[in-house]
């Protein structure tokens, strides 16, 4: 940073305030002339070293231009060796058209030597890059000759510098003789040196370098990966500090650049050699060097000691600057430490709050802590987005820590929300969904439809199918308006649920979901209806299966085979045979070819009128049609004989299934078994069990108790311990449920929420 002061005073003179006066104060020369209202600046850096007899000054950075005076020197004004400073140039005889004014802007020790990491543009001072930097501008009092502003002009301005121990400038002259140091060339020829002999070689004629000089191409040689010359040059300067008895030897400036060097070139095994160099030669480190050397740590992927050097840098008595901060931050977001950077960043808010920041630096604070705000905020976004990716769940971590950004009022940006959302993608991720859900809602006008969508996607996944639910209903009714992959993926969850509901025999849940899809504009479609339908049909809800049905026919959906066959069953279950044969005769009629499963109905339906021929016709047809009878047609004819008592028919069809070598199975035997039971044929039934047991098919404690009760009621001589140990009882796996507890753990509802109104479709 720097503080840019303008002193001007009365009369053809200039004047420079009791202020520190060391290495790195830039300097701005201004010339003015009494005919025009215009001047011309010149900006640069003025270097003066403690018992030198010269100034350097340093007129561009970029371009690599210094210009070294060296009869600045007591007789025009001595500038060594003074803590505090009074000058003024005078023009003598006052008969000079030219008047002089020179503003001193103090530099940091931050600028002198670049940032922490050598930000500073050295580039293309070794003419490796593309950058037109090849003119060498001649900056001298003749070349600013184009400055037209009377000096009278400054007269309205007060002096702020005091009049005692003024030094006169006795010759304008002497100000023009500047010596031109061409850095770019001078660091051309240096760039291959490997020794001291190699520099003693190329500046034999130029006698003592002005350190900054020296900084500067130790930072470029670093840039260009030049470091066996940037450290042939320290050496040099080692030599010289020995020749010269410390005058002219290497400072903090140039080890803070040579470190900065070595970090650049990446040969980080050569920073302890600096290190403990710079301690033999008496040099302590400053903040920038401790700055410095956090960055390689955190090339050498050590953050943990980057974080420990800040320590050391407040033990120690320093402040730690703003690079310092950011340093470390980086340090925690390599460690994926969102907590630490955060806990960082709280103690630098309070330290700025009580005015603890900025009292010994010229940094600009509020803007600093502006900037390590949004870069904390940033670092904990990455680590969430890390920590969302991990094999282990985080999500727990993830949510403490965005409220713990609430808290420290730094949360994160809609666009940042919403790349946290992209980022959930597991089962486990759910929680975080539905808080970044909630968050954008809440304190953002507007939100992608693609994040709703994805949202929603990932709910589904994580089986809380209510809740993406309720995230469409917030489309309906907040907007956006959804789209297609909306529609497609609600509709998805709708019949993710209506199969659990058929699975489950749940049908109320089904009948209720179809009134929801139709409330929310979603058009239910034959899948849908066909799934309600056959969960009333497996809970044997006839009425509730003709309302459907009905329904269905009435919103404009044609009912498929699937619809057919599954209000069949349901007819076939409540006994309703004659209103199952006008479905049947009626579906014909409308050309729907019956299935295997409109067959198998339809003979069991048959069987429970006994009409045995009808039933004969019926395999018959199915075998002309290509739907050959199977062992699941043969279960249901002799369900039938055995719900109606006809334990002599279920055994003749029994044999007709062996006859066309269709195995029986479990069902089989027990649907047999228990047909013979009930019609007086115990033996017969005894028999049955044995073969079944014989064939290795395990029957159920069903099939076990209908032939030990039979035997006993009707007085059978049979050997019990033939049949074997009872077999356990085994649970159902289709339990019918009157209550609606299970589907709502099963579709994540809340218990004491009301997803419908508690009306049946059939109520009236």
């Amino acid at each position: 940073m720097q503080a840019l002061g303008i002193w001007p005073s009365k009369g053809d003179s200039l004047r420079v305030p009791r202020e520190k006066f060391h290495s790195g104060s830039s300097c701005l020369v201004r010339c003015m002339r009494k005919s025009r209202r215009r001047s011309f600046g010149l900006g640069g850096t003025a270097i003066n070293k403690p018992g030198s007899s010269g100034l350097l000054f340093v007129a561009n950075t970029r371009t690599g231009l210094y210009y070294w005076c060296p009869r600045f020197d007591s007789e025009v004004g001595h500038f060594s060796g003074c803590s505090k400073l009074e000058a003024a140039i005078h023009d003598g005889l006052k008969k000079s058209k030219f008047g002089l004014c020179i503003s001193v802007a103090w530099a940091s020790e931050d600028q002198a030597v670049g940032d922490d990491f050598g930000t500073e543009d050295s580039e293309g001072i070794l003419g490796l890059s593309n950058k037109a930097e090849d003119e060498i501008l001649d900056i001298g009092l003749n070349g600013i000759t184009g400055s037209e502003l009377p000096f009278g002009q400054n007269e309205n301005y007060a002096s702020e510098g005091g009049a005692e121990g003024e030094l006169s400038i006795r010759k304008e002259e002497e100000l023009e003789e500047f010596t031109r140091v061409d850095v770019r060339g001078l660091a051309q020829s240096m760039q291959f040196a490997k020794s001291v002999e190699d520099i003693e070689e190329v500046l034999k004629e130029m006698g003592q370098l002005p350190l900054q000089v020296c900084s500067s191409m130790i930072r470029a040689f670093g840039r260009e990966k030049k470091l066996e010359a940037a450290m042939a040059l320290v050496e040099w300067l080692k030599k010289k500090s020995r020749e010269t008895n410390g005058f002219h030897g290497p400072n903090i400036f140039v080890y803070n650049s040579l470190l900065g060097a070595v970090k650049q070139s990446e040969q980080l095994e050569k920073v302890e050699m600096v290190t403990n160099d710079m301690s033999q030669n008496g040099i302590m480190p400053n903040v920038v060097t401790y700055n410095t050397l956090m960055g390689i740590y955190l090339d050498q992927g050590q953050p943990a000691e980057a974080l420990a050097l800040l320590e050391d840098v407040q033990k120690k008595g320093l402040y730690p600057s703003p690079a310092s901060y950011s340093t470390a931050l980086l340090a925690y977001r390599r460690m994926e430490d969102g907590n630490g950077a955060l806990k960082l960043f709280v103690e630098v808010k309070e330290k700025y709050l009580e005015g603890e920041l900025g009292k010994d630096d010229d940094e600009d604070w509020e803007i600093e802590f502006v900037k390590l705000k949004n870069f904390t905020n940033r670092i904990c976004y990455q680590v969430m987005r890390r920590w969302l990716v991990r094999a282990e769940n985080m999500s727990t971590d993830v949510l403490k820590l965005l409220i713990d950004l609430d808290k420290a009022g730094i949360p994160p940006s809609q666009t940042e929300h919403e790349r946290l959302v992209w980022a959930c993608t597991r089962e486990e991720h759910y929680t975080v969904a539905k808080e970044l859900y909630n968050r954008i809602r809440e304190r953002h006008p507007e939100i992608s439809l693609s994040v709703y969508n994805h949202i929603i996607w990932l709910m589904g996944k994580a089986k809380k199918w209510w809740a993406a639910l309720e995230v469409y209903e917030d489309l309906l009714d907040k907007g956006p308006k959804p789209n297609n992959m909306s529609y497609e993926l609600v509709i998805s969850h709708f019949n993710i649920l209506l199969t659990a509901a058929r699975r489950r025999g749940i049908w109320k849940w089904g009948v209720r979901l179809l009134s929801k899809m139709e409330a929310k504009g979603l058009k239910p479609g034959s899948r849908e209806w066909n799934a309600v339908l056959l969960a009333c049909s497996k809970a044997s809800e006839t009425t509730a299966a003709v309302q459907i049905f009905r329904r269905m026919v009435e919103q404009g959906e044609k009912p498929t085979i699937i619809s057919y066959g599954a209000l069949l069953s349901a007819l076939e279950k409540g006994r309703l045979y004659d209103e199952a044969i006008r479905v049947w005769e009626h579906m014909i009629k409308v050309g729907i070819e019956p299935n295997l499963y409109a067959y198998t109905i339809m003979a069991s339906i048959y069987v429970g009128l006994g009409k045995f021929n009808i039933v004969d016709y019926i395999l018959k047809e199915m075998f002309s049609t290509g739907n050959e009878p199977t062992v699941v047609t043969f279960n249901a004819i002799i369900s039938g004989c055995a719900r109606n008592g006809m334990g002599n028919a279920a055994y003749e069809w029994f044999h007709r299934m062996k006859a066309l070598k269709i195995s029986p199975n479990e069902i089989t035997y027990e649907m047999l078994i228990e047909a013979l039971a009930k019609d007086g044929k115990p033996k017969l039934a005894y028999d049955m069990y044995l073969r079944a047991h014989n064939e290795g098919i395990s029957l159920s404690s069903r099939a076990y108790d209908a032939v030990t009760e039979s035997s006993q009621t009707f007085g059978a001589t049979v050997d019990p311990s033939l049949l074997g140990p009872r077999p356990g009882d085994k649970k159902k796996k289709v339990q019918i449920r009157k209550n609606l507890s299970e589907f709502c753990n099963l579709a994540g509802v809340p218990r004491r929420s009301k997803p419908f109104d508690r009306e049946e479709i059939y109520a009236q």
